[in-house]
């Protein structure tokens, strides 16, 4: 009786659960079965998807990137060429590098940045956004990621302190003799036509949501700067700053000439300790500038402050040997500029390579510019006074080079990423390092023609030097009408 009655209760249970099983059943195939027409329908009332807006997090990370990038250039670089030069010249740096920074800011928002950046050509930007025109606190700019934006503003502010910088460095080459209304009127004509089409071949492209196939990326590449279609990697400015600045400098030493009693009478650094201090802000700020130039907080900017960190201690350790092993005495004067030669190195790569690609980078560097500045140096014959071509122009060719090295993934580095695909791509260290002279012989040549020319027009407009016994009692009292020191 008991088995009669649970057999009854199941199929009672099973004839309840039929029609809903029956249903779960039906409903996948009356979705299939769903006119065209009514698909099309629900997908036309459904929302656009929404526009990219910048991240809160990397709004402020870029603007904290920022603010260093300005440390490293005022007080940092002005502090570090200050304390190189002789006490009567220690003003005449600071205030070259300070008014630089100060004129470049400007000239970036009235027509640097739409050169630059703008687009219409590979070697130059047009005048879309002259002025700033059009760009507003909602304006938005392109990082690396697809669906990735940070604010205009902040993108324009950041390269601003990236062109201000590499026209202060030039100066170091020429310390000491030339005068500041010449200084001023090189940095404008140098700053027009060297480093803006340097910064739009090398860094300008649509950005990585123009890319959805191989045919939007030839259309992409069409439309880039004419380094970057040729794929050269600079992740923050190995061409575009430091080769292209130490190039500048090198010609001006020539054409400005050696200093009054060069090679004769004691040109030693008047504070070292000075310049400690400026090295040590140029590594700090040097932090902003690599890892800024990812664009976005996230582990690739993680990499490259590795990296920055890494490469310059490694940098330091070899300049200070080799100048151990060779002159007998390790000096802070070579600790600091093997410092320096690391973060110019590693500048190019700092975002592509892996933490030991960047330690044999920094190596290699800081041995190759302590030759630069001293073997190299004799062998040109021109008195680049603070070894600016040494150190930054020979530290950004290693760097540049060894960036299609070191980007190898079988060799740590991130690979070069394929945006059609949206992974990283098949890597050739052959073309790779092709890619790479190019953009080191472009700025080597560009910068050096561009420099050749405008220094000649500054010398048969108003003069390169100031007279010899000017420069004899110093450019702080007879440029300025100061003294650094009162004692």
């Amino acid at each position: 009786m008991r088995k009669l009655f649970a057999i009854l209760m199941l199929a009672v249970g099973l004839a309840a659960a039929a029609p809903v099983l029956a249903e779960e059943k039906a409903a996948p195939a009356a979705e299939a079965a769903a006119p065209a027409a009514v698909v099309a329908a629900a997908a036309a009332e459904a929302p656009p998807a929404a526009a990219p807006v910048p991240n809160k997090g990397d709004t402020a990370w870029m603007t904290v990137a920022t603010v260093l990038v300005i440390l490293m250039t005022i007080p940092g670089l002005a502090l570090f060429y200050g304390g190189l030069v002789r006490a009567k010249n220690m003003l005449s740096v600071l205030m070259q590098v300070f008014v630089i920074f100060s004129l470049i800011s400007v000239l970036w928002a009235i027509y640097g940045y739409t050169l630059a950046f703008g687009g219409g050509g590979s070697f130059y930007g047009g005048l879309d956004k002259l002025f700033l025109k059009g760009v507003t606190v909602d304006s938005i700019a392109a990082t690396f990621s697809k669906g990735v934006v940070i604010s205009e503003l902040t993108f324009i502010a950041f390269q601003a302190t990236f062109a201000a910088i590499t026209c202060a460095l030039i100066v170091g080459a020429f310390a000491e003799r030339m005068k500041f209304s010449a200084v001023l009127l090189f940095s404008v004509i140098w700053f027009t036509f060297a480093y803006l089409p340097m910064a739009h071949m090398v860094w300008y492209w649509d950005g990585p949501d123009a890319i959805t196939d191989a045919a939007s990326l030839e259309a992409v590449t069409a439309a880039a700067g004419w380094l970057w279609a040729k794929g050269a990697l600079d992740f923050a400015g190995g061409t575009v700053v430091h080769i292209n600045a130490g190039v500048a400098g090198l010609v001006g030493a020539y054409l400005v000439g050696k200093r009054v009693g060069y090679g004769k009478e004691s040109m030693a650094p008047h504070s070292l300790t000075t310049t400690m201090i400026g090295a040590s802000l140029l590594w700090v700020g040097w932090f902003g500038f690599n890892a800024g130039s990812n664009l976005e907080a996230t582990g690739t900017a993680a990499l490259a402050f590795l990296n920055t960190l890494v490469a310059t201690g490694a940098a330091t350790l070899s300049w200070t040997l080799a100048e151990w092993l060779l002159k007998g005495k390790p000096s802070m004067l070579g600790s600091a500029s093997g410092a320096v030669a690391g973060l110019v190195a590693i500048t190019p790569a700092c975002g592509f390579v892996g933490p030991m690609g960047a330690i044999v980078i920094g190596l290699v560097a800081g041995a190759v510019c302590l030759w630069g500045v001293n073997g190299l140096k004799k062998l040109l014959g021109a008195d680049d006074a603070l070894d600016v071509f040494g150190v930054h122009g020979v530290g950004g060719i290693v760097g540049a080079l060894l960036t299609g090295v070191f980007v190898s993934p079988d060799l740590g580095g991130t690979g070069v990423y394929d945006y059609v695909a949206n992974k990283v791509g098949e890597f050739s260290m052959g073309t790779q390092i092709v890619s790479q002279l190019w953009g080191v012989g472009t700025a080597i040549v560009w910068s050096g023609v561009v420099s050749f020319v405008a220094f000649k027009i500054v010398d048969l407009t108003i003069g390169l030097r100031v007279p010899e016994e000017e420069e004899r009692e110093g450019l702080d009292i007879t440029s300025h009408g100061e003294s650094a020191y009162h004692y």
